[in-house]
């Protein structure tokens, strides 16, 4: 199929050189100039694995093609698929500008019917919001829109796309809903099909769940401290029953990135409009905000003052396998131990120039392991890339002017951190002291 685009950021962008690499032609518009010169030039703008190979290789078979002219980018196209940002306003909803601002510029090179799929994450009625606001701009030229929510996880997203769980089609016209069935058996996933509210209340459903699971177990996780249990022996415990699972059922610093955050706080401020209170989506919400504190404390209570202290920060994206700053818990957690009066030396394998334009200036970058720890008071793991995993705890010991490690991410065993020499702070775990 002849496929578009609109929108080159995470979603957008896997979800183009994707379908190009199945077998379409495909054509990603951008406004931004810059963006679209590397992406011609086979320079992607964000750190996704896989997704540099992928994108140079459908280049070069000429599958794949990027431009700002929005004529030329859907002239032609069977489908057109909308990829574009919907990040939260002040009062928690979704701010649908980006979006509507996208089919401002489509609707004038609409000629014919067309079948218009949304990937951005919406609230529910938003396409149909969508169907009426092109059609009026378009003097009338019918559309046909379809909710098509992806399921990405970053760092994993071009793997996420060619074997998720499911693919989700939600709409009222059955025969642009065959149309994109026909798009995506290819990559031989389930498909579910739905009506349009549905689908879009799929995807806020489903991420809401994700982080209600997550700050369950690191409500569990602290607990698990005060009654001097160990979460990740009651993580497996329940996660072995069928009806709980496995997943999401790590403890940490809380949740971050592009979607769980502002998701969270688009389904509640949905839900207080209608005026269906979501309370325990509240209480997801505040537990996790209080995680980044907890570590902090933890900091606080063993190096006491912290003014004239310097903390190693060891990661900064909210996840590893990608560069994506967006709502890590090393914005808050840095910027609290900086107002306690630390120094910070932050490391971490991608994350650093995004960093820069987050994090207070005063922070100072590490190009190593090595060079963050130098002399300084402790350290903080807060991504657990494998690089940290890997890293020698001798090396902790031989860099830090005090041997001492919090990590909120339990990268490290039990029984190998009894014998580092190392104190360890972990999240839901016993504490281990050098030489106990």
């Amino acid at each position: 199929m002849n496929i578009a685009v609109i929108g080159t950021g995470y979603v957008g962008l896997v979800t183009g050189v994707c379908l190009s690499h199945a077998g379409n032609s495909v054509t990603c518009v951008d406004i931004d100039k810059d963006k679209i010169t590397g992406l011609q030039n086979g320079r992607p703008p964000i750190y996704e694995e896989g997704l540099g190979e992928l994108l140079q290789t459908n280049l070069q078979r000429k599958r794949l093609h990027f431009t700002t002219d929005y004529q030329k980018g859907i002239t032609g196209k069977d489908v057109i698929l909308l990829a574009v940002g919907t990040p939260q306003n002040d009062d928690g909803s979704a701010d649908l500008s980006a979006l509507f601002s996208a089919c401002r510029a489509i609707a004038p090179h609409l000629h014919e019917h067309t079948i218009i799929v949304t990937k951005s994450t919406v609230p529910i009625g938003t396409n149909e919001q969508i169907k009426h606001y092109i059609e009026q701009a378009a003097c009338g030229m019918s559309v046909s829109i379809i909710a098509a929510p992806e399921f990405l996880r970053q760092g994993s997203a071009v793997h996420d796309t060619f074997h998720g769980d499911r693919i989700v089609i939600g709409g009222e016209d059955s025969e642009a809903m065959q149309t994109v069935e026909e798009l995506y058996r290819p990559f031989n996933i389930p498909i579910i099909k739905t009506d349009l509210r549905s689908a879009e209340m799929i995807k806020y459903a489903s991420n809401a769940f994700l982080a209600a699971k997550i700050s369950f177990i690191n409500e569990i996780a602290n607990l698990c401290e005060h009654a001097d249990a160990n979460v990740e022996d009651v993580a497996q415990g329940i996660g072995m029953d069928r009806r709980i699972g496995n997943h999401f059922l790590s403890p940490g610093a809380g949740y971050g990135g592009s979607c769980f955050p502002k998701d969270l706080s688009a389904i509640m401020s949905y839900g207080r409009k209608l005026g269906c209170p979501l309370s325990i989506l509240e209480s997801v919400q505040n537990v996790n905000e209080r995680q980044t504190n907890i570590l902090v404390e933890k900091v606080q209570k063993r190096l006491g003052n912290l003014t004239g202290k310097t903390i190693a920060i060891l990661g900064l994206a909210f996840k590893p396998g990608t560069d994506d700053m967006r709502n890590a818990p090393s914005i808050p957690l840095i910027k609290k131990l900086m107002m306690s009066g630390a120094d910070v030396n932050a490391f971490d394998p991608a994350a650093t120039e995004h960093a820069k334009n987050i994090l207070p200036r005063e922070v100072n970058y590490a190009n190593t392991i090595d060079e963050a720890l130098a002399n300084a008071d402790g350290a903080v793991i807060i991504t657990d890339w494998q690089e940290i995993k890997d890293y020698p705890l001798e090396s902790f010991k031989n860099h830090l002017a005090d041997p001492v490690i919090f990590d909120g991410r339990n990268c490290f065993s039990l029984d190998r951190m009894s014998e580092s020499g190392i104190a360890y702070y972990s999240i839901g775990r016993p504490t281990i002291h050098p030489n106990s």
